[in-house]
């Protein structure tokens, strides 16, 4: 009986060490198990760490690029690289994190504060005082047949502009708008003798329903995208498509067709002083159409206008046709370089070409208008040279064909100018630089004008 508890007591004693190592191996194992889970949720929270510090440098990338393409101007402005074309009439943009709801809108607030140091020389007699060139370049004004008066310089802030934009869904429908104005008005509203004073000026008024737009905008005739970025306000007048006026358009996809404010200008017979007609009838038709593609963008659009002057007085009552074409394109060169071009010719459509260079037709001695050819453009290289800084080569030039017998020879032939920049962004929104330029008006009885410019700006968007 004795053995038997001996050999009980023994197997107990086994049982409670083979219990004890297996509780032990268990709790090992727990122990290693626990300290696997808390390596594996370390290194979660380090990748959520991480992931949210690179979606912080992401959005502000974001942010900075919308606030940039916001702050570019449409001459240049371009300071930043528009966005190929949407499948609907563009609304007005909002920025990420930017703006106030009022009602089903997002409404924002933006603009630009810009400052030029202009040193002009003209070759044959200086522009009068309030004269528009001496605040950009504009060919049709530079002078002719006068003598050199040495180098002017003008500090001028007219450029600073301003705009509101209003976005959202109303009833199921994209809504947008656009309200945009500068102080670069008519000359002679402003002064520099005391205080600089400078008169509001209407750029754009729109407003965009689905695929409708309503309003005072850019033409269609004309592809923002192209426009090269210069520190004057326009840039290559002679060859650009400078027209913004009240409109109706419709855009599907890459196709843009629209009715525009219809306006004729007029050569008097054997020259004078240009005659504003406004007895125009039937709107200005034009109709787009752009292709993008990862190598760039290309346009073609069209215009078909009718050219009317009456004046009863002198019993004038006369139309004619007018029409236009232009090729426009950005083409991609490397990683960050860009050629861009305009290129457009056609009749009766110098109210479109180069602020209006040429009229759009001319008297003849019985009274019947006859439209005014012309042939314009632009090519312009854009290069990078490092984060921040990069510049423009930019060449242009119109041509004009006058029927001299009816305009005489007084009139402009032909416009050129060359111009090369170097603008520096040190930091988000805030761009200086410097820009020198050669420009030069040909007329038909071969007399000329130049002038040689040279900017110097500092602009900080907002």
């Amino acid at each position: 009986m004795a053995q038997h508890r001996l050999w009980g007591g023994v197997a107990f004693a086994a049982l409670l060490v083979a219990t004890s190592a297996s509780a032990q191996d268990k709790s090992a194992a727990l122990e290693a198990r626990i300290a696997q889970l808390e390596a594996e949720l370390n290194a979660l929270k380090a990748a959520v760490r991480e992931n949210q510090s690179n979606q912080q440098v992401r959005t502000q990338a974001l942010a900075d690029d919308i606030s940039r393409i916001q702050q570019a101007p449409p001459a240049p402005v371009m300071a930043a690289a528009p966005a190929p074309a949407p499948a609907t009439a563009p609304a007005a943009p909002s920025a990420a994190g930017k703006g106030f709801r009022v009602g089903d809108l997002t409404l924002n607030f933006g603009g630009f504060i810009k400052t030029d140091a202009k040193i002009s020389n003209y070759g044959d007699g200086a522009p009068g005082a309030g004269d528009t060139l001496q605040d950009f370049y504009l060919p049709g004004s530079i002078p002719v047949g006068g003598r050199s008066e040495g180098t002017d310089t003008d500090f001028s802030a007219r450029q600073t502009r301003f705009w509101l934009t209003a976005d959202g869904n109303v009833s199921g429908h994209k809504v947008g708008a656009r309200l945009e104005m500068d102080f670069q008005a008519l000359p002679g509203t402003g002064d520099q003798r005391t205080t600089n004073p400078s008169t509001p000026a209407l750029r754009r008024a729109f407003v965009t329903i689905d695929n409708w737009l309503v309003g005072q905008e850019w033409t269609t005739f004309v592809n923002l995208n192209t426009m090269p970025e210069t520190a004057d306000y326009v840039g290559p007048v002679e060859g650009s498509l400078i027209v913004r006026q009240p409109q109706v358009r419709y855009t599907r996809g890459p196709f843009a067709i629209a009715v525009e404010n219809p306006e004729t200008t007029v050569t008097p017979f054997r020259g004078g002083a240009r005659i504003v007609a406004d007895d125009n009838l039937m709107p200005d038709i034009v109709a787009r159409y752009l292709v993008t593609r990862p190598w760039g963008e290309f346009q073609v659009s069209g215009l078909v206008r009718q050219l009317t002057y009456e004046d009863v007085p002198l019993n004038i009552d006369s139309s004619v046709m007018g029409w236009g074409l232009s090729a426009t394109g950005k083409f991609k060169v490397g990683e960050q370089d860009d050629v861009r071009f305009v290129l457009t010719g056609g009749e009766g459509i110098g109210r479109y070409v180069g602020l209006n260079l040429s009229n759009d037709a001319v008297l003849d001695a019985s009274g019947k208008l006859e439209a005014i050819g012309v042939i314009g453009g632009y090519a312009a290289y854009r290069h990078v040279w490092a984060p921040g800084w990069r510049s423009s080569l930019i060449a242009a030039h119109q041509s004009i064909d006058n029927p001299t017998s009816l305009t005489g020879l007084g009139v402009t032939k032909s416009a050129t100018s060359v111009r090369g920049n170097l603008i520096y962004t040190p930091l988000a929104g805030l761009d200086v630089g410097a820009e020198l330029m050669f420009g030069e008006r040909k007329l038909e009885n071969n007399l000329s004008g130049d002038m040689t410019r040279l900017i110097l700006f500092a602009k900080y968007g907002f």
